[in-house]
């Protein structure tokens, strides 16, 4: 009896080919595909893999729970990567190895399979949620294993086989560097992007206009949110109001934010396997979102708390780009988060222009601002006398340093 493998399929060259050496292997391969809003001709990579020899072809929707259990929690918190990286592609990964290892065990699958190299972050993103749902797993990671890479030693070896099996790709020698596509982001890198001082051809992207090409008039936009949500967004010019489930706003953000030049990126980071990597990003939706939390939680978050927040964030950034997203740790920082989310309701306006969010204004039923105390023209019932004795006991410990200043003459 042939033993069952599910491979994590995307349908373009790397898994392609990785499904024919699983099958020439002697398994019999399940090709799961997960839609995380991939702009994906599901049906031509179904039928390709099919073709190629796949038993079963899964096709999964996974577009609602990616954004309301992934994209907003993420977003929410302020997680940012290097203080740069919104995390698009890291954030899927822990869903996808999520949804092939429930169709392994609903199935009896012993064997997960996927393409990720032994170079980069996603090997460890798929198999620590492998590992920690079905600790028995067997994985087949071929870009690990010595067969695999004694035969492969790259993309054009990659291709040629492709040629020799037969197997239709869409990559080119001429167009090396590969593509990663989701809702939160489209991600580039390799090929002529390893070069880390070439600039990335103007014609690679797909989510976004250059500023060059935007719009000359910003587009104006209202944001609603109700305990951590957008729930409603208002175009200021056409007074045109959009509503509806999250996957149907953040897809609208996307649209107007690629309209206008948001959300590009070009960086190089700190691969969690210990080497620096270039990459770029497109993340329209996610960097308006980021801004707009960014600025909401200025009006309705105690000092201490931003405080907080903002040493928490790069640690959950941290965690999600390392694959620790169903860690305990990552549960008790996103617990934690869950206390300020029911205080972010209000409106933020905002102005998307060539590249850039600007930020006109905000309100908020539970903003903690008072003008009465905030303004130099009122008194409120604040006296101002108190602040000498403040001052006094801050600079108390100061005193005691005893420092000379060198004033010069």
């Amino acid at each position: 009896m042939q033993q069952q493998v599910i491979l994590a399929y995307s349908g373009g060259l790397d898994t392609s080919v990785i499904l024919k050496w699983l099958l020439n292997k002697g398994y019999e391969v399940t090709a799961f595909i997960a839609d995380v809003g991939q702009e994906e001709d599901f049906a031509a990579a179904k039928a390709k893999a099919l073709a190629i020899g796949a038993k079963t072809v899964v096709i999964e929707d996974c577009k609602e729970e990616f954004v309301n259990d992934y994209i907003y929690p993420s977003l929410q918190s302020g997680a940012l990567y290097e203080n740069r990286y919104l995390l698009g592609t890291s954030l899927a990964r822990p869903l996808i190895a999520k949804k092939l290892v429930e169709y392994a065990i609903a199935h009896g699958i012993k064997n997960i399979s996927h393409g990720a190299t032994g170079k980069g972050n996603d090997q460890i993103r798929f198999e620590l949620v492998f590992m920690q749902f079905m600790p028995e797993v067997k994985v087949i990671a071929p870009w690990k294993e010595p067969e695999f890479l004694a035969q492969f030693k790259g993309r054009t070896d990659l291709l040629n086989y492709a040629t020799e099996q037969g197997i239709p790709v869409t990559s080119t020698l001429q167009k090396p560097y590969s593509v990663d596509e989701n809702l939160m982001h489209t991600s580039y890198e390799a090929g002529i992007l390893e070069d880390p001082e070439l600039a990335p051809p103007a014609e690679m992207f797909k989510k976004t206009l250059a500023p060059q090409d935007a719009p000359d008039q910003s587009f104006e936009i209202s944001i609603e949110f109700s305990n951590g949500l957008p729930i409603k967004i208002i175009e200021h010019a056409s007074q045109k109001v959009i509503s509806g489930t999250q996957l149907e706003i953040f897809t609208y953000l996307n649209k107007i934010g690629g309209n206008n030049a948001i959300g590009r990126i070009d960086i190089v980071e700190s691969r969690f396997v210990g080497m620096k990597s270039r990459g770029v990003y497109e993340t329209p939706g996610g960097t308006i979102l980021h801004k707009a939390y960014q600025d909401l939680e200025t009006l309705v978050l105690d000092r201490e708390v931003i405080l907080l927040k903002s040493c928490a964030a790069p640690k959950i950034a941290q965690l999600i780009y390392n694959g620790f997203w169903f860690s305990p740790e990552m549960k008790m920082l996103m617990a934690a988060n869950q206390v300020n989310i029911a205080a972010i309701n209000g409106v933020v306006h905002l102005a998307l222009y060539k590249g850039n969010v600007i930020i006109l204004g905000r309100n908020s039923p539970n903003s903690l601002y008072d003008h009465d105390v905030a303004s130099m023209d009122r008194l409120g019932d604040y006296d101002q006398t108190d602040a000498k004795g403040f001052i006094k006991l801050n600079a108390l410990r100061l005193k005691k340093q005893k420092i000379t200043p060198n004033i010069k003459q």
